[in-house]
């Protein structure tokens, strides 16, 4: 479904990604490890659009996306939920959900998908009229998700959905991901918590200074030494 090759990101003269190759199927969660500074927050932000390559190739559904704009990746079936969440604060949870459809036009049936993503996040339906920016960082994360998921997308991109949640809230985020899953949405997700995400994904890649220097099932690389010492604490 989605596929890089050799792809290059600068920020200004300082390259980023210097050559960052993946490949996702359909119907896999595949995640993207990592520390911090390794690039994979530019490489979902390539991925979506947010960011140009200045070399290489983004593939999605057989036709290449890059150097397309945002919105015309969003349109094509790829939804980015960020790093940081970037909820709207100053809006509904319902306004934030509508915004989440809005690219999709008026021909959406955006009270059906509504009330879909609403029976899905329970909490978000009991929350609906308040603002976005009262609500606890793990109530947020799932407002990102619900978002991203109201624009009926075929690929979803995490970045990071974990960050700055409490435990029980990091666990409550990752079983929400594992359901979406279930139910055949293709999931990459870029994640600092390299145990737990072993542990859902069918494959991972492993990116060290703006690369992708190891790739494997997720049992493999859960068995790497490498990864065992440099991400998994032993």
């Amino acid at each position: 479904m989605l596929a890089l090759d050799d792809v290059r990101v600068a920020y200004g003269n300082v390259e980023v990604l210097r050559g960052v190759s993946l490949r996702v199927a359909a119907g896999e969660l595949v995640c993207l490890l990592g520390a911090n500074g390794a690039g994979k927050t530019t490489t979902a932000k390539t991925i979506s659009g947010l960011l140009r390559p200045r070399g290489g190739r983004v593939t999605f559904l057989d036709a290449r996306i890059d150097g397309r704009p945002a919105h015309a990746i969003l349109r094509a079936g790829i939804a980015h939920c960020p790093e940081g969440r970037r909820i709207f604060p100053e809006m509904t949870v319902r306004e934030n959900l509508e915004m989440g459809a809005f690219v999709r036009g008026r021909a959406a049936r955006t009270a059906e998908d509504l009330e879909r993503v609403l029976e899905r996040f329970p909490v978000l339906r009991q929350r609906a009229n308040q603002l976005g920016g009262t609500l606890s960082g793990g109530e947020q994360q799932m407002l990102a998700i619900a978002r991203a998921l109201m624009s009926g997308p075929k690929l979803l991109v995490l970045d990071e959905p974990s960050l700055g949640l409490s435990p029980t809230m990091v666990e409550t985020t990752f079983e929400l991901i594992t359901e979406i899953r279930r139910e055949g949405m293709t999931v990459l997700m870029v994640e600092q918590n390299a145990y737990l995400a072993l542990r859902m994904a069918d494959r991972g890649y492993v990116m060290e200074t703006g690369r992708t220097v190891l790739e494997g099932t997720a049992r493999a690389l859960l068995d790497n030494e490498h990864v065992r010492r440099a991400y998994l604490g032993g």
